[in-house]
């Protein structure tokens, strides 16, 4: 089973509570990104990034400065989103850790695919950036299907916990010898789920702490997961999605 989850926009250096322990598989691909980047000017690279005057600057630096084999963080450090407060890995025993290695994989539009201890550098790029590279119309086109081929190389069940931003990047690929199960989380609202955004960040971290800390390694187990008063709906999930549901009456 491996699991899929987004990367965050907010990323820090912490070379200090885990060392990082290898480069990124696809790290020439991602050198590639940093030099067409390179060439933008201040105004066009903030045009791809989508941001303030501030964060344009810091990270127009980050990547002029930027060195990819030095200063690395582990990546399930590096991001400081929602989703990675509530997955807390500081708080993970040797044996969590370990299932993370195996099991989660991050997806990433500068550096394609990472492992959780995978080395990076802080860096701002969405997958949906309208990047043109190579001859690719965008960054789904740059990474083709390389980044499905190498999450099903060793194992075709897929529990999606990203984004659908990042997730289309493995979901358009996917064939009938693969599983993949796309998990919603939301609260009854006129009979429908509605799923909002923060907590459903909140709950893909505690989902993927539990998984990790119970070394949970099929769909069954999956199920279990109680966090944040969220409990499995048999009645609204179906084969391709698993709905965790909030208000109990409808489960």
């Amino acid at each position: 089973m491996k699991i899929i989850i987004s990367p965050a926009k907010k990323m820090n250096v912490d070379t200090d509570t885990f060392e990082a322990e290898g480069l990124p598989e696809f790290l020439d691909d991602t050198r590639i990104l940093l030099k067409r980047i390179r060439g933008f000017g201040l105004e066009e690279a903030k045009g791809l990034w989508k941001c303030n005057d501030k964060l344009a600057r810091l990270n127009f630096e980050r990547f002029q400065d930027m060195d990819l084999e030095k200063c690395l963080t582990p990546a399930v450090m590096a991001y400081e989103g929602i989703q990675y407060q509530y997955l807390a890995p500081k708080i993970l025993t040797g044996d969590g850790l370990s299932y993370l290695k195996d099991h989660v994989r991050i997806l990433s539009g500068f550096y394609g695919m990472l492992r959780p201890f995978d080395g990076v550098v802080p860096y701002r790029l969405e997958m949906q950036a309208r990047l043109q590279v190579n001859g690719c119309r965008d960054l789904y086109e740059f990474w083709g299907d390389r980044l499905y081929r190498s999450l099903v190389k060793d194992d075709r069940v897929i529990v999606n916990l990203a984004s659908k931003e990042y997730s289309q990047c493995i979901r358009r690929y996917v064939t009938s010898d693969d599983r993949f199960i796309t998990i919603a989380f939301g609260e009854m609202a006129e009979g429908k789920v509605r799923q909002k955004g923060t907590l459903a960040k909140m709950a893909r971290g505690e989902m993927v702490r539990f998984l990790a800390q119970r070394r949970i390694t099929d769909l069954a187990g999956l199920k279990g997961f109680r966090g944040l008063g969220f409990a499995y709906s048999d009645v609204l999930s179906d084969e391709e999605t698993f709905v965790f549901a909030k208000d109990e009456t409808s489960l």
